[in-house]
Formats: structure tokens, sequence, C-alpha cells
């Protein structure tokens, strides 16, 4: 087993391909060269697999179309704005109907995995292959990443915290967030997006071509009892409206 990368799970598929039947595994359990995660997901017992090493099992094992997003891939790039205390919470992201295996759930990585099924983006559009804690993975640009936030916001990810991070994003591809923005699906997400880059001043705002957003009608909220921002038609906390 040659192709092992240190840190990952074998599953019984890869194991399969890598001709170690069902019946040899165990046997190898029982010589205790594997050791079982999971019903059907191995490890070494030398080994401590990270959750970087099982999601890279997931997108190179199974081929399923999951990708690190939001605040996590910004923070592989060094975007993201706050050092959190306690443990970290990884930002998975699926189109709908992508199913993770219970395994990834069940098993303790020392991290909180949080995991998103959408389609408010197409599910290529602005996911680079990236290294990441030894592996290398599918996960956003920072043209995607700060969309992925601002989907999550306000209920999963604070928006004045997505608003810092903006802030910090000078060097936003216009072509990529042009095709971003304009395949977007959510009316929030790009309203939100245009607000906080005219707000930041953004270098990349005067490169995009809003008229060809469609941004709907009517206004969207963001909270009850907030700020309206008449030019973008969102009502938004007052937190972010004064912030500077």
């Amino acid at each position: 087993m040659d192709a092992w990368v240190p840190g990952m799970v074998a599953t019984s598929a890869w194991l399969k391909g890598m001709g170690v039947s069902p019946q040899h595994a165990q046997q190898y359990v029982s010589s205790h060269w594997l050791e079982p995660v999971a019903m059907g997901v191995f490890r070494r017992p030398s080994e401590t697999p990270t959750w970087e090493g099982a999601l890279y099992s997931l997108q190179t094992q199974l081929d399923l179309q999951v990708h690190v997003g939001a605040l996590s891939a910004l923070a592989s790039e060094g975007s993201a704005h706050y050092m959190r205390l306690g443990r970290e919470t990884v930002f998975l992201f699926s189109k709908t109907g992508g199913v993770l295996p219970g395994w990834l759930k069940t098993h303790d990585w020392g991290v909180d995995l949080r995991h998103t099924q959408t389609q408010f983006l197409p599910a290529h559009l602005g996911v680079r292959d990236t290294e990441m804690g030894g592996f290398r993975l599918k996960a956003s640009t920072a043209e995607r990443a700060i969309l992925e936030c601002l989907h999550l916001a306000p209920k999963t990810v604070d928006l004045i915290e997505t608003f810092e991070v903006l802030e910090g994003l000078r060097t936003l591809r216009p072509a990529l967030m042009q095709s971003l923005l304009e395949a977007c699906a959510s009316i929030k997400v790009k309203r939100l997006f245009l607000f906080m880059a005219d707000k930041a001043s953004l270098p990349v705002l005067s490169h995009l071509h809003t008229d060809a957003l469609d941004l709907g009608t009517g206004d969207r909220a963001m909270v009850k009892g907030g700020v309206y921002i008449a030019k973008h038609r969102l009502i938004v906390p007052k937190e972010l409206a004064v912030h500077e």
C-alpha cells in the first residue's frame, strides 16, 4: 500500500482497488497493521488521522464533491480575521443532496465539522486545489469563500466578522468575482457583497459590471429593527452600518 498518505483514512473501496479484499483487511486488523475507524474505514495504528486526511479520502477515494469553504478556506490563505479560542470549526460545502458518510460526523477529528448543502453557486466555479494539513484538497478561492460566508450570515457566521474579513481582501480578481456574482442564485448574498465592498472601498468593485447582476426586487432584512441601506435595499444591524 505504497499509495497510503500519512494521516489519511482508507475506505474498503480504496483498499479493494489496491488489491486488499475485505477478508484481507480484517486479517490486517488482527495483525495490527490496520485499525478500524468505523465500519469499512481504517487507519494505521501508528498514525492519528486528521480531518484533512479524512477529507482527502472523501475527495480522492470516494470522489465526493465536497470542499473546504467560507472562513476555513479564507484561513488557509491567511485571510481569517480572528484567532478563535477552543475547538476550530471547519466549514465544508457540497451541492444539495451531497450526503457525507456517517463516520465523518461520528468520529472526533479534533474540530467541529459544519457541512452545508447548497447550490447557490455552481459546484466548481472558484474552487481550487490547495495544500492543507499536508494534503492537496479542494477549497474555495477567496472570491468564492467570502460569498459562502455571506450565505451563512447572519445565523452561522457573524456579519461584523465577515465584513472585517472582507475589508482585507484587497486583491480579489475581477473576472472571477464577476463570474461568481453573475452565477450566484442568492439575492441576499449579492446585495450584501456589494454593500460591504462599497463600504470597505474594495478595489475590485470598480471593475465589476453590476448592471449585469440580477439583484431582485424589494428589500432584504438581515435583522429586525436594523438600519435601512437604501442604495442596496438592505436592512442591516446598526453595528454593521456604523462600523468603521
